[in-house]
């Protein structure tokens, strides 16, 4: 940093002259704010003979000068320019705040551009001020020789003389231009764009959903609809030998109950029927109602079926096991009519098929219980004739021979024995001897005829072994069709406590009721689902054409 002179002893009281001829620009200059660079010097300021000495006040005064410019914050830029300024009007500037400082002395402002500057045209003469410039004169020029400094003011026109644009555009202007013709083109482009879109949108979008809502507004014809509910109960209690029997609650009847009950609703049966009985074609073929849902004079049963879809409206509810119906009618008196006669139609379906289930199930158990006893009947037949065939049981009787032979067995070894004791003694007694053999020989004759008896009645055609076999068998069979009858009985038994529970009853929870006000159409929903489906029909063909444009030009 410079540091400023410090002088001890100058005249700083000028005289009127001096202050008139030389500090009438400087005093006149505005006071800036700002620093300088370091190691700059004033250059009116001559370099001093001895530190702290000056050697006039104009040195002083340009120090100070100096030090209000540098405090003005000026940029670099404007440095610059100052400094160009300067040497194109021949001054000397040490620094470029010394450079901004000679110029606001010259009166000329540095940062002024230099078209500006070339507007000035010089003057014939110079005015008063000793060849200084005031203060606020527009940038001088450089005189020619041998004159002094003059003050310069802008040219004036000749009369009659001709001052006209020149044609001659630069290029910055001439790319503004440009930029703009673009930027013009292009709105004009995006508001045709946005015209043909909104024309586009009014064609295939909004004129659609107006004529929709009119018609749901002005054209269709109210609708009254009646909601009822029921469901399908079973009973799980059969009665009969359980001692809880009927006495267990109920629980809902298994879905597939309640999903025939919901089809046979929803059938062309059940439209038919409620046809023949209550005149549901006559009632939607009337004229007052409008040609969308009116009912053709005359038509097949096929159109009348999807009018009836239509209108008559039912679902199921699995965790509920409720079924929902709602029944559509241009009169809410005649919507509850063909609500109640439908839930009739229900009422018998189910009873029908709870009597065929039950039906079916003892059909089944009375056969297999008809069939077991004609079984024991005719294995107790066949017993009884083999025993009046047989005349005495078989059985018995070879067992009554196999317990002689055992018995004569016996006291033929016996009688044996004691003949053998005789023959032991040395002089047997010959009586005895002989009546013991006799004895063998009587024991031995005996179980041969016995053995032969017991030969021939398992030997043969008709012996007794083979009539003992047939009497088994016979009781076998017997006692096979006694266990088949008992089975039988306990499946029919079965069946009837299970067709005591397979009862189905209709219970409904929800009376039809005849609605006051008319449920249909729903004027505002369906406009604005209309108006949805619309958008999104044209949103769909809009970017099936851009992609296929965009396939076929790529």
């Amino acid at each position: 940093m410079t540091t400023k002179p410090k002088a001890r002893k100058f005249r700083i009281k000028r005289s009127p002259a001096a202050t008139s001829s030389t500090g009438s620009a400087t005093a006149a200059a505005p006071k800036p704010t700002g620093e300088a660079p370091e190691g700059q010097r004033p250059v009116e300021a001559s370099e001093p003979a001895h530190i702290g000495q000056v050697s006039c006040a104009n040195e002083v005064n340009g120090e100070l000068d100096m030090d209000a410019i540098r405090r003005e914050g000026l940029t670099g830029r404007q440095l610059r320019m100052a400094r160009r300024v300067a040497q194109k009007h021949e001054l000397a500037p040490t620094s470029d705040f010394d450079a901004v400082r000679l110029l606001r002395a010259k009166g000329i402002d540095p940062f002024q551009r230099s078209n500006m500057l070339e507007l000035v045209v010089p003057q014939g003469g110079e005015k008063g001020g000793g060849g200084k410039t005031p203060l606020g004169a527009i940038t001088p020029q450089q005189v020619p020789a041998g004159q002094g400094r003059r003050v310069q003011l802008p040219q004036t026109v000749p009369a009659g003389g001709v001052n006209l644009p020149s044609n001659e555009v630069s290029p910055a202007e001439r790319r503004q231009r440009e930029i703009g013709e673009i930027q013009r083109d292009i709105s004009r482009r995006r508001r045709k764009k946005m015209g043909l879109l909104m024309v586009r949108l009014a064609f295939f979008v909004f004129l659609p959903t107006f004529m929709a809502g009119y018609y749901f507004y002005k054209v269709a014809t109210p609708m009254y609809a009646t909601d009822s509910q029921f469901l399908i109960i079973q009973s799980e209690g059969g009665g009969g030998a359980s001692p809880f029997g009927g006495l267990l609650p109920t629980q809902f009847a298994n879905s597939a109950d309640s999903i025939a009950t919901q089809a046979f609703l929803q059938s062309k049966d059940a439209m038919l029927r409620l046809d023949q009985d209550a005149g549901f074609r006559e009632h939607f073929a009337h004229g007052d109602i409008d040609a969308i849902q009116r009912l053709e004079a005359g038509a097949s049963n096929e159109k009348a079926y999807k009018i009836y879809k239509k209108n008559v409206k039912i679902g199921y509810d699995p965790t509920e096991g409720v079924i929902r119906m709602e029944v559509i009618a241009v009169d809410p008196a005649v919507s509850a009519d063909f609500s109640e006669r439908l839930i009739n139609y229900a009422e018998e379906r189910v009873n029908d098929l709870s009597k065929q289930k039950r039906e079916d199930g003892m059909r089944d158990a009375l056969s297999g219980f008809d069939q077991a006893m004609a079984k024991r009947r005719a294995a107790q037949e066949s017993l009884i004739q083999l025993q009046v065939k047989n005349g005495v049981d078989p059985q018995a009787e070879i067992v009554a021979i196999r317990t002689q032979i055992t018995t004569y067995e016996g006291l033929l070894i016996e009688k044996e024995l004691a003949l053998a004791a005789l023959l032991d003694n040395t002089r047997p007694n010959r009586a005895k001897v002989d009546g013991a053999r006799g004895d063998v020989r009587r024991l031995e004759e005996q179980l041969t005829k016995l053995r032969g008896k017991l030969n021939n009645a398992t030997q043969g055609e008709d012996s007794l072994a083979q009539k003992a076999v047939e009497m088994q068998l016979s009781q076998a069979d017997l006692a096979a069709a006694d266990l088949v009858l008992q089975g039988a009985q306990t499946a029919m038994d079965q069946a009837r406590n299970e067709a005591g529970r397979q009862v189905r009853y209709l219970t409904v929870a929800v009376r039809p009721v005849p609605p006051e006000e008319a449920t249909y159409p729903r004027k505002f929903e369906n406009t604005i689902l209309a108006f949805l489906i619309f958008a999104g029909i044209y949103l769909m063909l809009s970017l099936t054409t851009s992609i296929l444009r965009e396939q076929v030009t790529s």
